[in-house]
């Protein structure tokens, strides 16, 4: 449903509601405005026989207040054919004055005073009047229930959650959602596999109002979505392969801090709404639009509680490092979001190491054990160093480059041992690769992230899948509006 705004009229306009001291206040100033040669109209949002001292227009239906953004009353409004050329809200005696050129205008009432919000803003009701004053772009169809259906229940029996519940998407719900972008609801940000769907901003907002996201969120859960589907981080690879992998999504920039994501105390865990719905908005948009459904495309041996949401922000103001966006080409204080293709975190412990060496060689003795310790090269992995670990490095004063190029030149294996069989273990490099001494990550193979509670000398390890053209590549995308 929509509705033709209505046209304000010439002169001044003012709307009020009883329910305002403010308004209660300028009461007796309508009957001095209304005294002037130009036209005054006021429009009342509650009580009809509101104002007293002036003749009002019951705006009933909220529609002259919510097509004019009418965010607080009292609110004055000049219109010159047809068109606003000044307005005011609250009581500031100088705007009232000016405006309406009276210069004596409410004189004896205080210099200024706040107003009151607006019922068209009121959280009660807004999605309400949103829905039914837009010409809604929004055209996906709409699935009735009967009345003996649960929706919840309906909802999960008809496969559209990951398990969990999820949010009803009403209208209402996802015109709210829209408002968190500024791209149209029809454009389409990407092609979703596996089926190769369009993805448009409506369906994204859809599948982030059931995955729980605020508006503001919406943003990032685009931009993580233009970076997973696309051939680099190959998408429909990451679903298809038996191994425990799914999208893990690092986010930077001063916009992790404005929405409120974590990156301190249980920053991979659950708590934290930002971090949780973001990631889960994606997985819930490549299932339901794009068809990616665990025992169909999605083959995982065992798959990982990340599947549902792995989804986490840098503490880039505790880093002794640049940003893992920063180092990817971002420039600092730029928004963006990387992809990686991972499994779930597994714990570094080491309580003892003083000096950066110490610290990196258990690093490098963890981080060989990726996938598997003869298999080198042909898998990727995030370390994420925690504040405690942080500050053996930053007080050696060891850099994001430093750091990496130890851990590469300690990581240096013999191909010897290496090579299928050596060490009584038949997996391993093919045989050709004896005599050769091999890192175990290709150059660009080490996402090095900082982030964590600021107790615990313990680090993380987010093991890959295959990486290159057989398998993905980490993403970064610029967070939009």
């Amino acid at each position: 449903m929509s509705s033709v705004a209505p046209v304000l009229p010439d002169g001044f306009v003012v709307i009020v509601k009883r329910e305002c001291a403010t308004c209660q206040m300028v009461d007796p100033v309508l009957k001095d405005i209304a005294g002037h040669k130009t036209p005054l109209t006021v429009y009342t949002q509650d009580d009809p026989t509101f104002p007293e001292s002036v003749s009002a227009i019951h705006d009933s239906d909220l529609a002259v207040s919510w097509h004019n953004n009418i965010d607080t009353v009292p609110t004055l409004i000049k219109v010159v054919n047809g068109k606003e050329v000044d307005r005011t809200f609250g009581w500031l005696a100088s705007d009232w004055q000016r405006i309406t050129d009276i210069p004596q205008l409410g004189a004896d009432l205080p210099a200024m005073r706040p107003g009151c919000g607006s019922m068209s803003v009121d959280p009660d009701i807004v999605d309400k009047l949103r829905a039914k004053f837009t010409d809604s772009p929004v055209i996906a169809r709409t699935v009735e229930f009967s009345d003996a259906e649960d929706e919840f229940e309906a909802m999960y029996a008809r496969g559209w959650t990951d398990g969990f519940p999820v949010i009803p998407p009403t209208r209402e719900r996802v015109l709210r959602m829209l408002t968190g972008t500024t791209r149209h609801p029809q454009d389409v940000v990407a092609i979703a596999p596996p089926d190769l769907v369009e993805l448009t901003v409506e369906k994204i907002a859809i599948n982030a109002v059931m995955a729980g996201c605020l508006p503001e969120y919406m943003p990032w859960v685009i931009a993580a979505l233009e970076a997973v589907c696309n051939d680099q981080f190959n998408m429909h690879g990451v679903l298809a392969t038996t191994m425990p992998v799914g999208p893990v999504i690092i986010c930077n920039g001063p916009g992790t801090r404005a929405i409120g994501m974590n990156s301190g105390i249980n920053a991979f865990g659950q708590g934290n709404r930002a971090n949780n719905t973001i990631g889960r908005a994606v997985q819930l948009t490549i299932r339901n639009v794009g068809g990616g459904r665990p025992g169909e495309v999605d083959r995982a041996t065992h798959g990982n509680p990340g599947k549902i949401s792995f989804c986490f922000a840098e503490d880039e103001v505790g880093s002794p490092f640049t940003s893992l966006a920063t180092e990817r080409g971002i420039p600092m204080g730029q928004n963006a979001v990387t992809v990686f293709a991972g499994e779930g975190p597994r714990c570094v412990v080491d309580q003892l190491a003083r000096t950066p060496e110490e610290l990196t060689n258990s690093l490098v003795a963890c981080l060989q054990t990726v996938h598997h310790p003869k298999l080198v090269i042909g898998f990727d992995a995030i370390l994420t160093i925690s504040p405690d670990h942080g500050r053996v490095f930053a007080e050696a004063g060891w850099s994001r480059e430093k750091l990496i190029a130890e851990l590469t030149e300690r990581s240096m294996t013999p191909g010897a041992d290496l090579v299928r069989g050596a060490r009584e273990m038949a997996e391993g490099i093919p045989p050709h690769l004896r005599d050769a001494t091999l890192p175990k990550f290709r150059p660009g193979g080490i996402l090095l992230t900082f982030a964590g509670g600021g107790a615990g000398l313990f680090s993380s390890i987010v093991a890959g899948w295959a990486n290159g053209a057989i398998g993905s590549d980490p993403v970064t995308r610029v967070v939009g509006s």
